[in-house]
């Protein structure tokens, strides 16, 4: 798999699974997507954050902690949809 598509291809589940669960998935959860190591993985992750996407890692770890327009940890801007609140925003 070529850099730019392995890039879309990590962005493109981290999105999915942000809008549909309102959680951001961890490392492991995007290799087995991609179909490759859990190290893979973590360096798909890495890799996509260094492209300076909006968003960014919890300090000194693998989670993230916010993916445009998403935020991962809770913060004062509840999105709701149909009445479920399940996302928040940055």
């Amino acid at each position: 798999m070529s850099g730019t598509s392995r890039l879309d291809k990590t962005f493109h589940i981290i999105m999915k699974q942000m809008v549909g669960t309102g959680r951001a998935p961890h490392y492991t959860e995007i290799a087995k997507e991609l179909g490759v190591s859990m190290e893979e993985g973590r360096k798909a992750l890495h890799d996509l954050f260094s492209k300076r996407i909006h968003g960014w890692l919890y300090p000194n770890t693998d989670f993230i902690a916010s993916f445009a327009p998403f935020n991962n940890l809770p913060t004062q801007f509840e999105v709701s949809i149909e009445g479920h609140q399940k996302w928040f925003a940055q």
